[in-house]
């Protein structure tokens, strides 16, 4: 997939676990671990709009766009 999330380095840099952000967001902490992980095949924009808000970051900070090898995306 040619986009990647990068949550885990942004919860690192923040210094909060994945159960805290997941009650702030009012996500399960198995839906956030597969964003965390990078497992994910679709993001809500409430739930990218709550990890900003409660990152205090911007989306190109979660999200990076790199185009597969085979140019397939």
């Amino acid at each position: 997939m040619a986009i990647i999330f990068r949550l885990d380095r942004v919860m690192a840099d923040r210094k909060i676990s994945l159960g805290e952000l997941a009650r702030r967001i009012d996500l399960t902490d198995s839906n956030l671990s597969i964003l965390k992980t990078g497992k994910a095949r679709a993001l809500r924009v409430n739930t990218l709009d709550a990890l900003c808000r409660e990152l205090g970051c911007q989306p190109g900070d979660l999200l990076e766009y790199r185009p597969d090898e085979d140019g397939a995306g």
